[in-house]
């Protein structure tokens, strides 16, 4: 059978506790920025409907019963969106980095 402990005459050690308290608070903030959520939310729903929108124009007023080149040209309408995105990743990295490198000369 098991006993029971009495722990209270015990001194507790944890495996964090160095006599340090935390260094900060921590942060609440989100890891990601909204503007960064919205921008791919906003791509999402353009990657969502501009394919299917242009398909169903295409193969009802332009190339009326043709679907073959209403799938061809939401197909190009797809990677139009995705070329967008890229690029629009890509200009804000580099706001990000010339952000960094203008705090590291401010202070140097």
């Amino acid at each position: 059978m098991a006993t029971q402990r009495i722990i209270s005459k015990e001194k507790t050690t944890h495996l964090d506790d160095d006599g340090k308290g935390a260094p900060e608070p921590s942060e609440l903030a989100p890891a990601v920025p909204t503007s960064v959520i919205y921008k791919l939310l906003s791509f999402t729903f353009a990657m969502f409907t501009l394919p299917i929108g242009t398909y169903f124009f295409i193969v009802n007023y332009v190339f009326i019963g043709n679907s073959t080149f209403a799938g061809a040209l939401a197909a190009v309408m797809a990677n139009v969106v995705l070329v967008a995105y890229v690029i629009v990743a890509m200009q804000e990295d580099q706001s990000d980095r010339l952000e960094e490198e203008e705090k590291r000369k401010k202070t140097s």
